[in-house]
This record gives structure tokens, C-alpha cells and sequence, in this order.
């Protein structure tokens, strides 16, 4: 969940706290936010960002913490495309164009999110090529940061979920058109961050499973990405939906994504992490005793309730190891 709380990319005090608390509280895997591999690449001048050699030093104390609570840290991968240059939500989130201080946006072609705002600037090869490297980069930099997990943000509107969909990429070259086409980005950059990182560190690729429009993304053919992935390495698909365009039916409710999830493990045999609104341990319980998903990964929740691993070992009668300046309080 974007914290917008940086300045010029770097973590402090707020990050220690927010991602330290998670660890605390029992959780297995502690990810960051969408961290940004390239200053355009933020959604708003408040992101976390890994574009330079000197956001090291704080991540690598912040994942020092989280190791030593026995909590692994992952860090996601990001580039907004053309969702960057915006406010942060508490200031009403809207697109700050160039002429205010904002920066020119990129995408996989010139369309707009929506109506009334900038267009993105549609990346040559020269730019596609940029995009590749600064993921490179951002991978080496998150080894020396001690991060064990990296998850590739291909969700929710962002730039590789922009080449995706054929709602915002209308190229006519190598990168458009045909689905082997639209995925070439995703592809191009997996087999890079694979290369750079460590063969027992796993690699995360989060997908929206559909854009829940007509003509859009849609779930077979994530099911037939998660396979290729999974030929290229990709350990996991985290498997959301929805986020490219501003309005479309999404029948939201408890679990509801779930079912990508399980499709998808069931058709290529990778493995899923399920998200959307799970929000009590029998619920996360049932996902993984009934095989829908091999992760049960919580955000909103997590925010309300930090310890919410150690509250749903209590419920579930499982009995783990507290941290021991709280085991006074434990059940």
C-alpha cells in the first residue's frame, strides 16, 4: 500500500515504523510499497523509489529489522506510466500537469488515463530500452538493500500492465497488437531482473487478471501469461485485477478475486497469492487449506490491524513465537 510519505524517493522514519510494525506483528513476507525504478516512474513527486544508490542504506536497515523478527522483505517494482505525476490522494490525487511542476508521463501509447488530463508521451525504443534498464538497476540496488523477494508490478494500470491491455496500447510494432506482442515488455524485462537476481531469491510478477471491460485484459489470457512466466522463471503470480481505465463494474466484495488465483494455479501449476478483501484468518485459512492459492497476501487489513498474523494464529489455535518484548500479552 503507497505510503506517500518520501521525499526524493528515500525511506525514513515513517517506513522503519510502518513496514517494522508488520514484521512485529507475525508476518511471514513484508513488501514494500510500489517502489519506483525511475523518478518519472512515480505516481506522485511522495513515492518510494530505488532509482539511485543512495536509497540503499535506508532500505537495507529497515530489511535488517524485518530479518531479524524472522520476516522475509520483498520489495515491488513499479513504474506508473501514464498514472505518474499526481498528488497524493490527501490532496486530492489529481494529474499535476507539466506547466504546474509536474513531469511528462510515458506509456505504451499516447492515450490519456482519462479525459481532461495530459497525455503520456508514447515510448520509442530508445525509452523502452531506459524502462528495461532502470529495472535492471533497481535489482541489483534491492540485493544490496538485503530484499529476498522482488515482485514486478504489472497491475493495476501501471506502465506493464499499460502494454498489456489493448484498451491503452494501440502500437503497430514489436510491443502492439498480438498478445505475444503486448507481453514482450513483461517478458523483456522478467528474463533481466531473473538474470540479476540470486536463483534462490524468489521473483514475484503481480498481474490484474482482467480489466473487467469489453475488450480488454482478460483472464485467459492471464492464464496463458502465467504460463510463459512461469517458463521464465517467475516463481508466483499475485493475482489482482482491475486499474486501467477509471470506471468499470467491479463486482467487489469478499474474496473476489480469489478465483483468478485459484485459475491460474490450476491451469499452469505456478503458484498464486490471492488478495482482495480478506479480511478474517478463517477466510485466509480456507484459501490456502483448499488449495485456491498457495498465499494469502493482505494490504487494507494489514493497516488496521498490524498483528493481524499473530490474531489469526490465536484464532486459528496454531501457537508461534512472539516477539519477546510482547510475549506478556500474548494469548
Amino acid at each position: 500500500m503507497c505510503q506517500y510519505s518520501s521525499h526524493d524517493g528515500f525511506a525514513n522514519p515513517w517506513h522503519h515504523t510502518h513496514l517494522g510494525s508488520f514484521a512485529v506483528g507475525g508476518a511471514a513476507l513484508v513488501m514494500t510499497e510500489a517502489t519506483a525504478v525511475s523518478p518519472e516512474g512515480r505516481i506522485t513527486a511522495s513515492d518510494l523509489g530505488i532509482w539511485k544508490d543512495e536509497h540503499i542504506d535506508e532500505l537495507q536497515r529497515i530489511n535488517g529489522f524485518i530479518h531479524q523478527q524472522g520476516a522475509v522483505a520483498g520489495i515491488q517494482l513499479a513504474h506508473a506510466g501514464r498514472k505518474a505525476s499526481h498528488s497524493e490522494p490527501w490532496n486530492g490525487g489529481a494529474q499535476i500537469p507539466i506547466a504546474a511542476g509536474g513531469w511528462e508521463a510515458v506509456s505504451a501509447s499516447d492515450i490519456p488515463f482519462k479525459e481532461g488530463t495530459e497525455k503520456p508521451a508514447e515510448l520509442d525504443a530508445d525509452g523502452i530500452g531506459k524502462v528495461i534498464e532502470d529495472f535492471k538497476q533497481a535489482t541489483y540496488r534491492a540485493i544490496k538493500a538485503g530484499f529476498k523477494v522482488i515482485e514486478l508490478h504489472a497491475a493495476h494500470g501501471y506502465l506493464l500492465h499499460q502494454f498489456l491491455s489493448p484498451l491503452s496500447n494501440h502500437r503497430t510494432d514489436e510491443y502492439g497488437g498480438s498478445f505475444e506482442n503486448r507481453i514482450r515488455l513483461l517478458l523483456r524485462i522478467t528474463d533481466v531482473v531473473r538474470a540479476a537476481w540470486p536463483q534462490e531469491n524468489a521473483l514475484f510478477v503481480r498481474l490484474s487478471a482482467t480489466d473487467w471491460v469489453p475488450g480488454g485484459w482478460d483472464a485467459e489470457e492471464s492464464v496463458k501469461l502465467a504460463g510463459i512466466l512461469k517458463s521464465h522463471g517467475v516463481d508466483l503470480i499475485d493475482c489482482s485485477s482491475g486499474g486501467i481505465v477509471p470506471k468499470a463494474a467491479i463486482p467487489v466484495g469478499p474474496g473476489y478475486q480469489v478465483q483468478f488465483a485459484e485459475d491460474i494455479r490450476k491451469e499452469t501449476g505456478i503458484l498464486t497469492g490471492a488478495v482482495g478483501m480478506i479480511t478474517e484468518p478463517t477466510q485466509a485459512d480456507d484459501i490456502i487449506k483448499t488449495e485456491k492459492a498457495d498465499i494469502a497476501l493482505l494490504a487494507r487489513e494489514m493497516l488496521r490491524d498490524p498483528h493481524f498474523p499473530l490474531r489469526a494464529a490465536h484464532v486459528l489455535g496454531a501457537d508461534v513465537s512472539w516477539p519477546q518484548q510482547y510475549d506478556r500479552a500474548k494469548w
